[in-house]
């Protein structure tokens, strides 16, 4: 039986390993944390459904349980080729194909000093209130209620001054599902979403912008917020402009939330080079080709699957999972 490695154990990882075994092909999950599940562990609900992330995850563990695939986890790969993968430790793997699915990282809001993530209280990431809806517990630092929640779009993505000058793609979408869940939770709060552009690019996307406005009274200001400082009372006051009108802005809030983007992982660099594989500007992965080989790299035997090669929505990664498991199956056939 032909053995495929699969590094990351994502949604990406899982997928791919289930439709490969499904093709009769022996796959191993390379996971560098403890349990297989990536960033979904972190969400709470997805959009533009609302389904609980937790049981996405759980059927996909389900499925990995049924079907007797390995997960090797705390397993991190430091050199790949299409025949064999270096581990940290220095175990060396044998196989027939890879497939990269190492997923991407969050952008680290504190990079961008302005806005106060690490300094103030009250600031947090998506991220973070991901994190407070899973624990059931929403609140300001001191415990309060919010009454003025903001959220900003594009911290990290779109920004030449931080090297991230591609678009993230789900904040927009994130930060809409946010502001709709913080008003079911605090129905009389007055909640904000700073925008430079509103891209509601996925099916279901746009009627959700407009339910929250329609029917959650969410506010959209198309502007950035140029600077956040603490104020006496604990809470953040923020100075924007609207740009549609023309006219600065300067409120306290409660809460800001930062919508943080998608960046390419630290390692992609050194994984790239032992492999000699390509890189997009953006630091992700350069597929083979866009159109017709959009999960085949520069190289043989070694594929892409999910957000290694750029921001995507977690439809879109099980779809390109699928689809990376026919192209391994079309290459080991050969």
């Amino acid at each position: 039986m032909k053995k495929v490695l699969i590094i990351g154990g994502g949604v990406a990882g899982m997928q791919t390993a289930l439709c490969l075994a499904d093709r009769g092909f022996e796959p191993l999950i390379l996971e560098k944390d403890s349990e297989p599940g990536g960033k979904l562990r972190g969400w709470h609900a997805l959009f533009p459904s609302f389904t609980p992330a937790a049981e996405v995850l759980s059927e996909l563990r389900r499925r990995l349980r049924e079907r007797g695939i390995a997960v090797h986890t705390r397993a991190t790969a430091t050199e790949i080729g299409p025949r064999k993968v270096v581990l940290d430790s220095g175990e060396e793997l044998s196989c027939d194909a890879v497939v990269l699915a190492s997923g991407f990282t969050l952008f680290d809001a504190s990079v961008k000093e302005e806005y106060g993530y690490g300094l103030y209280d009250n600031v947090f990431t998506s991220a973070d209130i991901e994190r407070m809806f899973n624990e059931g517990r929403v609140a300001c630092a001191d415990g309060r209620a919010p009454r003025r929640i903001a959220f900003l779009h594009c911290v990290g993505s779109r920004d030449e001054k931080v090297c991230q000058q591609h678009c993230s793609r789900v904040c927009c979408v994130t930060g809409v599902k946010q502001a709709m869940e913080m008003k079911r939770l605090f129905p009389e709060a007055d909640v904000f979403n700073f925008y430079m552009d509103i891209r509601m690019f996925g099916p279901g996307y746009e009627e959700m912008y407009r339910e929250a406005q329609q029917r959650f009274n969410v506010h959209f200001v198309r502007g950035r917020i140029s600077e956040a400082a603490p104020t006496i009372d604990g809470r953040i006051q923020i100075k924007a402009e609207d740009t549609l009108t023309g006219r600065p802005l300067r409120m306290s809030v409660d809460m800001l939330i930062l919508l943080v983007g998608m960046r390419a992982n630290d390692d992609s660099a050194a994984l790239a080079d032992s492999a000699g594989l390509l890189r997009a500007p953006s630091g992700f992965f350069a597929p083979h080709d866009h159109f017709l080989g959009n999960v085949r790299s520069s190289v043989e035997g070694i594929f892409f699957a999910g957000t290694v090669t750029a921001p995507k929505n977690v439809g879109e990664t099980l779809n390109e999972a699928s689809a990376a498991a026919d192209a391994v199956e079309a290459y080991l056939k050969r």
